[in-house]
């Protein structure tokens, strides 16, 4: 199981919980967005945007609303949550989470590789 973001090692978020997280980062004012991707690659932070950010959205429904749609037009893919504090005058990521997973999810395994001098190198790699 792929572990990004906050709540990584719960049990998959329900709409309900889903909303009360949004509700609270609407609260500290914090803008939504939901990414998605099919390659979900701890190095791979480049993940598609769905839609635009939705900055003047304050209703958590709404927000529940474009997860649905999310999910629907991307099932095999990971759709997340992100919500940005602007408090320091820069897209900071604030909170971040999981609202989908796809059927089938990608495995990956650590593969060490031993060097000169004793050093030791680790990569991802996909296993398919």
């Amino acid at each position: 199981m792929i572990t990004q973001g906050m709540f990584a090692y719960l049990p998959p978020l329900t709409d309900e919980e889903i909303a009360e997280q949004v509700s609270w980062a609407m609260d500290h004012g914090w803008p939504l967005s939901l990414e998605h991707t099919d390659d979900p690659h701890p190095r791979n932070t480049y993940w598609s945007m769905w839609d635009l950010p939705m900055f003047d959205v304050g209703d958590p429904t709404a927000v529940l609303t474009e997860v649905r749609r999310a999910r629907e037009a991307f099932p095999d893919h990971y759709v997340r949550v992100n919500a940005y504090d602007a408090r320091l005058g820069r897209q900071t990521t604030a909170m971040s989470f999981l609202v989908h997973r796809p059927a089938v999810e990608a495995a990956y395994r650590l593969v060490r590789s031993e060097g000169a001098d004793r050093r030791i190198a680790y990569t991802v790699e996909r296993v398919r």
